[in-house]
């Protein structure tokens, strides 16, 4: 299978969590079996560009994407992790990435313009695997920075030969707090041509309904977290998709996420 992994925290370029962890242990482990990976994540301002030795790719920079009615340089660099013989895509920005934080400001405010923040990084993903000429079968996302991704490809990207087979999981991670996103979400993305009756659960829009955006339009969900909180297990049940429990040692369970991944995709991979 082609697995594209979306992440909004990957280590050792961001502090060791739960997500970076996983998300940085389990594309190897993925590929060690054989399967062919590519994994994107944002260039957040805090990334040590010389210590990680990230450098931009030209072929695959230079493209604007238009984010509430304004252009905004889509930039790609890339990363190797050498004991893992793995590349890591960066989606980059100078508006909306340059600063030295990652969610949360220096005082650790929750960002105003995380959606669109969230809807670049998105669609940055999108395009660029366009460019790669890569069609996966599976896009697996973790974080609510990644949970529009399903809805632009059903709603933008419907009619991208890349996508057309490729079904995608989501990762719920419990954030910690269902911080507010800017009450014109809807209206940026209605700019984008998304139908505003496709979005309906974004007309406020917080963390938990971009965990919402993401199970409606997605393939499959795991629990990226142990124990969630009750609503959004409540969002998982009522979902009907199939479901992927929480696993605590990504080490020893990539055989488990392979056979998931295999169960969304069967369809498709016998087509």
């Amino acid at each position: 299978m082609k697995i594209l992994y979306i992440s909004q925290e990957i280590t050792p370029f961001l502090p060791e969590s739960e997500m970076s962890t996983i998300n940085r242990m389990l594309p190897q482990k993925i590929a060690e079996l054989g399967h062919e990976i590519r994994v994107f994540m944002p260039r957040y301002g805090v990334i040590n560009e010389r210590r990680h030795q990230l450098h931009e790719v030209i072929r695959l920079s230079g493209m604007n994407l238009v984010i509430n009615d304004g252009d905004h340089p889509l930039i790609i660099k890339v990363a190797s992790i050498q004991q893992a013989r793995m590349q890591v895509y960066f989606i980059d920005n100078e508006e909306f990435f340059k600063r030295k934080s990652v969610i949360n400001d220096t005082k650790g405010k929750f960002m105003d313009d995380n959606d669109e923040r969230a809807l670049f990084f998105g669609k940055g993903c999108l395009e660029t695997v366009k460019k790669l000429g890569w069609k996966p079968d599976i896009i697996h996302l973790s974080g609510f920075m990644t949970s529009l991704v399903p809805m632009l490809m059903k709603q933008i990207y419907a009619d991208a030969p890349h996508f057309e087979n490729a079904k995608v999981i989501y990762s719920v991670y419990d954030h910690g707090s269902n911080e507010k996103l800017s009450n014109e979400l809807v209206a940026k993305l209605e700019y984008d041509d998304v139908d505003k009756k496709a979005v309906t659960c974004l007309e406020t829009p917080t963390i938990d309904s971009m965990h919402e955006i993401a199970i409606q339009y997605c393939d499959g969900i795991i629990r990226g977290t142990k124990e969630l909180p009750k609503n959004l297990e409540k969002m998982i049940d009522d979902s009907g998709l199939p479901v992927m429990d929480f696993v605590e040692e990504v080490l020893d369970s990539q055989k488990e996420y392979e056979k998931f991944y295999e169960s969304i995709s069967s369809d498709v991979m016998v087509s």
